[in-house]
C-alpha cells in the first residue's frame, strides 16, 4: 500500500469533481485506488472515496464523499456526472436469464468476464474444483477416491473418512445422530432451521391415527387435542415430489423421496419425531413409519428425511434464497444507484464478491456436468427443477425474518424455548433495522423525499421486474412510498446477504460431515413395507465411498470464512464521510457487540452451542 502527496500551487476554487487516469506503461498494471483527500488553502479536508480499480486509459471522475440524493444536485455538471455513471454501469452490469423461471443473474459466462471492480482479488481462492480437491487432501479422504463406486461396510466404516477436527458439534452429531432428540433438534438449530411449522391440522395425505402415535404422546390427550394445543409440528418435503433424480452416472442409480414428517413437543418442550411417511400419496406401499417400529425401519425413515432436508437446504434455502436473491440486489444496486447515493454507500459492503462467487458457481459447481452432479441426487438437472418450483414461495414477506417466523407459528419463546435460530435472528434483524432507520432519517427528512427519489424507485423496480420476474404474487414492492417501508426493505437486503446466509451456510460441516446424518444421495429406493430393513440395506442405500468424499470436501470448503473476512458492522472502506452516519455505525457496532455477549453467555457449557447468528461470525456479504 502506497500513498502519494501531490501539491498544487494555484488556487483551484471550489472543487466539484476530481478526474484521475492511469497512463499505460510497458505492461498492463491495474491500480486499486482507495481515496483522495484534498487539503484546501484554508485548511479544510475534503474526502473523495474511490474504492475502485483504475484499469485502462479511461479517466475516472470522483465526487466528494458527502452522500447526495438526486434532488440535492443543483448544478448541471453534477447531474450529468450522476447520469453518466449510471449509463456506463448499466452497460457493464446486464441482466441475463440462466434458466427459465430463475431470478435473473449477471450477463457473464465466467469470472474473468466480470467488471474488474467486483472480481475476487485472487481467482484461485474461489476455484471450487481446486478448493474441494484441496479440502479432500486436507481431510485425508482422497485415498478412498479410487474406490469411487464401492459401499462402506457399516456405520463405523464412515468414521474412516470422518475427521476429528476440534469441532464439538460434528463429533456430537456422529455420537447421537440416531437419537430422536437429535433428529428433532436439527429442525430448530441445524443448518436448515427454516422448514418446521406448527401443524394446525393433520393433512389428509398423511392419514396418521391416534393408535399409531399414542405411545409417543405424553399429555394423556388425543392427537386432535395435541394439535389444538399447538404441540404438533410438521415438515413437508412436497417440493421434491416429481423432481428427477441424478442420472449422470450410469453405474449408480440414485433416488429421491418427498417425505412428510410429524413432530411432537414433549413435556420437556423438546421437539421429537412421531411419524414419517416417505411419499406424498398415502397407500399400502407408502407406510407411515413410527418410533415404535423395528429399530432399522425407523432409522432408515429418518435417514430419508435427513437426505431430503439436505436437498432442500442446498438448493432452496441456500442457493435460491440467499445466493441468487443477493445477486439480484447486487446487480440492481450497481445499475440504479450511483456511488454518491447514500443507499449505495450503505449497501455496497453487503454486496462484496456476491456476483463473483455466483458466477464461479455457474461456471464450475451447478452447471451441466459441474461438481454438484458428482455427489448429489438432485444433480443433473433436479436442482434446476427445484429452484423453478421454489420460486412460487419466494415472497417478500418470507424474507422478512420476524414475519416468516410468525407465519410458521414458531414465534412463541415460552412455547418453543430452544429455537436459538429464531432468538438470535430476531436480535440481529432488529439491530440491522435500527441502523437502517438511523441512516434513512439522516438523508430522507420525510416520506415525500422517499417518493421523489427516482434512483431508489428505479432500484426497487429493477429488483421486482428482473429479480422476481414481475410476479405480483411475490409481494415485492414496485415502489416505496414511506421511510418505514424503506427501512424494512433495506433490512431485508442487508439481513439476507449477511445473517440469513451465515445461518444456513457456515453450519454445513458441523451438521453434514457425518454422512449418515445428511446423505447427499441415496442408492436404493425408499422402503415400501415395514419389517424388512437390515443394517446392510441401510449401508447399501447410503452414498458410496467416492460420493462421500466429494460431499465431505464440499461441506468443508463451503463452511470456511474468506481470508480477511469482514464481519457484520465492519466497514473499513469509508464510503460515508459525514459524522451523523459514523455515529450511527458506532451505535450499530455497539448493539452487535451486546448481541455477541448475550449469545456467548447462553452458549457457555452447552454441548450443542448455537453460534451461526453471532454477529462476530456473520460475514457482511455472500462471498463463499
Amino acid at each position: 500500500v502506497d500513498s502519494y502527496d501531490v501539491t498544487v500551487e494555484e488556487d483551484l476554487g471550489e472543487i466539484q469533481l476530481i478526474k484521475i487516469e492511469k497512463r499505460k506503461y510497458w505492461y498492463q498494471d491495474d491500480w486499486y485506488l482507495k481515496y483522495i483527500t484534498v487539503k484546501t488553502p484554508v485548511g479544510d479536508y475534503l474526502e473523495f472515496p474511490c474504492y475502485r480499480w483504475i484499469t485502462d486509459e479511461k479517466e475516472v471522475v470522483l465526487r466528494d464523499g458527502r452522500a447526495k440524493l438526486p434532488r440535492d444536485d443543483k448544478t448541471q455538471i453534477l447531474k450529468q456526472h450522476r447520469r453518466k455513471e449510471l449509463e456506463s454501469r448499466q452497460k457493464m452490469y446486464r441482466w441475463k436469464e440462466w434458466h427459465p423461471g430463475f431470478p435473473l443473474s449477471i450477463d457473464a459466462h465466467s469470472h474473468s468476464e466480470l467488471p474488474r471492480d467486483i472480481q475476487f482479488d485472487n481467482e484461485k481462492g474461489i476455484d471450487f474444483i481446486l478448493n474441494y480437491t484441496k479440502a479432500m487432501e486436507n481431510l485425508y479422504v482422497n485415498r478412498f477416491m479410487h474406490m469411487f463406486q464401492s459401499s462402506w461396510s457399516d456405520f463405523a466404516d464412515f468414521e474412516r473418512i470422518f475427521v476429528r477436527i476440534s469441532n464439538t458439534i460434528s463429533e456430537y452429531v456422529m455420537q447421537h445422530w440416531r437419537e430422536d432428540f437429535m433428529f428433532g433438534y436439527q429442525f430448530l438449530n441445524g443448518c436448515n432451521p427454516v422448514l418446521i411449522r406448527r401443524c394446525t391440522e393433520i393433512p389428509k395425505k398423511l392419514p396418521v391415527t391416534m393408535d399409531m402415535v399414542e405411545c409417543s404422546l405424553e399429555r394423556n390427550l388425543t392427537l386432535e387435542e395435541e394439535v389444538k394445543q399447538g404441540n404438533i409440528f410438521i415438515v413437508d418435503y412436497e417440493l421434491l415430489d416429481g423432481v428427477d433424480a441424478n442420472k449422470t452416472d450410469p453405474c449408480t442409480i440414485q433416488y429421491l423421496a418427498a417425505p412428510i414428517c410429524l413432530l411432537y413437543k414433549n413435556l420437556e418442550k423438546k421437539i421429537v419425531p412421531i411419524a414419517i411417511q416417505l411419499g406424498q400419496k398415502p397407500g399400502p406401499d407408502n407406510p407411515i413409519f413410527l418410533p415404535s417400529d423395528a429399530t432399522y425401519d425407523w432409522l432408515l425413515a429418518k435417514i430419508w428425511v435427513r437426505s431430503s432436508d439436505f436437498h432442500i437446504h442446498q438448493t432452496v434455502t441456500h442457493l435460491l434464497r440467499t445466493h441468487l436473491v443477493s445477486e439480484v440486489f447486487s446487480i440492481a444496486m450497481f445499475r440504479q444507484l450511483p456511488a454518491v447515493h447514500p443507499l449505495f454507500k450503505l449497501l455496497v459492503p453487503h454486496m462484496r464478491f456476491t456476483i463473483a462467487i455466483n458466477t464461479k458457481a455457474r461456471e464450475q459447481l451447478i452447471c451441466e456436468c459441474g461438481l454438484f452432479d458428482k455427489a448429489n441426487a438432485t444433480g443433473g438437472g433436479g436442482h434446476v427443477q427445484m429452484v423453478q418450483k421454489a420460486m412460487k414461495d419466494l415472497t417478500y414477506s418470507s424474507l422478512c425474518f420476524p414475519e416468516e417466523i410468525k407465519a410458521k407459528g414458531m414465534d412463541s419463546k415460552e412455547d418453543i424455548p430452544y429455537y436459538y435460530y429464531r432468538d438470535d435472528g430476531i436480535k440481529v434483524w432488529e439491530a440491522i433495522k435500527s441502523f437502517a432507520e438511523d441512516v434513512i432519517h439522516i438523508y430522507y427528512e420525510s416520506d415525500e423525499v422517499v417518493c421523489e427519489d427516482v434512483e431508489l424507485q428505479a432500484f426497487v423496480k429493477d429488483i421486482y421486474v428482473y429479480g422476481m420476474r414481475g410476479v405480483k404474487a411475490s409481494g415485492f414492492p414496485k415502489m416505496i412510498r414511506t421511510r418505514e417501508t424503506l427501512a424494512e426493505y433495506l433490512t431485508v437486503i442487508m439481513f439476507t446477504t449477511s445473517a440469513q446466509h451465515a445461518a444456513v451456510n457456515f453450519g454445513q460441516y458441523d451438521w453434514c460431515s457425518w454422512i449418515p446424518n445428511a446423505p447427499p444421495t441415496m442408492r436404493c429406493p425408499p422402503p415400501t413395507e415395514k419389517g424388512t430393513v437390515t443394517i446392510e440395506q441401510i449401508v447399501e442405500s447410503l452414498p458410496d465411498r467416492g460420493r462421500s468424499c466429494w460431499h465431505l470436501g464440499a461441506v468443508w470448503a463451503l463452511s470456511q470464512f474468506q481470508d480477511k473476512e469482514l464481519f457484520l458492522g465492519m466497514y473499513p472502506d469509508e464510503h460515508f464521510v459525514e459524522k451523523p452516519v459514523k455515529e450511527a455505525m458506532a451505535k450499530f457496532r455497539k448493539n452487535l457487540d451486546e448481541i455477541v455477549s448475550t449469545i456467548t453467555e447462553r452458549n457457555k457449557n452447552k454441548k450443542l452451542p448455537y453460534y451461526y447468528l453471532s454477529p462476530d461470525r456473520i460475514p457482511n456479504s455472500v462471498a463463499v
